[in-house]
C-alpha cells in the first residue's frame, strides 16, 4: 500500500471505456506488440549500446552518449520510485468488455500512475530538441505514438500517460544542466 492514491478523472474513464468497446484482437496484438518500442530494458540496452559506440567519437558525441546513458538509466528508476509513492489501478483491471475484445492484463493492478513507458518516451521527445527539424518531429512523433500505445492496451489513464511524458521531459531537461548536452558550438571549437 502506497502512501496516496490517485483516482482517475472522468475523462480518463470515458477514454478507457471508448477503447473497451472498439478495440479487437488485433488492435489489442498490434499495440502490445508496439509498446514494447518504449520498453524501459530495451532503451537501457540501446543507450547503452550507444554509450560504448560514442567513446570513440568526438566530444560532441561522447556527451550525447553520456547524456543519453544517465536520462535512460534515471527514467527507468524514477516512475518505480513513484509506484512506491502513488497507487492507481490500471485500467485493464476496470473493464470485462475490454478483455472480451482482447485486452490483457498489463503489469502489477496498482501501478497506473505514472507511465513509465510515457516518461522514457517524454524524455526522448526533449532530447531530440537539438535535432535538425526533420529528425526532431519523427522522433517525437514516435514518441508520441509509442505512448498512446499504453492507453490502447489499457495499462495506463490517459493521465498518467501525459503525466509520465511531462516528467520525462522536465527529467532530461534538469539533466542537461548536469551533462552539458546538447554541447554548444562554442564549446566544440575549444576542444
Amino acid at each position: 500500500m502506497s502512501l496516496l492514491t490517485v483516482k482517475p478523472t472522468k475523462f480518463d474513464e470515458r477514454i478507457a471505456r471508448t477503447v473497451a468497446r472498439k478495440t479487437n484482437r488485433r488492435a489489442e496484438t498490434v499495440a502490445r506488440g508496439l509498446t514494447w518500442g518504449a520498453d524501459e530494458k530495451i532503451l537501457l540496452a540501446l543507450a547503452a549500446a550507444g554509450w560504448v559506440l560514442s567513446r570513440t567519437q568526438g566530444k560532441p558525441l561522447r556527451r550525447a552518449g553520456n547524456h543519453a546513458l544517465l536520462v535512460a538509466a534515471l527514467a527507468s528508476m524514477f516512475p518505480h520510485l513513484l509506484k512506491t509513492v502513488f497507487d492507481q489501478t490500471r485500467p485493464d483491471r476496470k473493464t470485462v468488455l475490454g478483455h472480451i475484445h482482447g485486452i490483457s492484463f498489463s503489469g502489477k493492478r496498482e501501478d497506473a500512475f505514472p507511465s513509465g513507458h510515457a516518461l522514457h518516451m517524454g524524455a526522448l521527445a526533449s532530447a531530440a530538441g537539438p535535432l535538425p527539424a526533420g529528425p526532431r518531429w519523427a522522433i517525437r512523433a514516435l514518441a508520441v505514438g509509442l505512448c498512446l500505445t499504453r492507453i490502447i492496451v489499457l495499462a495506463h489513464w490517459a493521465s498518467d500517460v501525459v503525466a509520465g511524458f511531462a516528467l520525462g521531459a522536465a527529467l532530461e531537461r534538469m539533466l542537461r544542466l548536469w551533462t552539458g548536452y546538447p554541447i554548444k558550438e562554442t564549446d566544440d571549437a575549444a576542444t
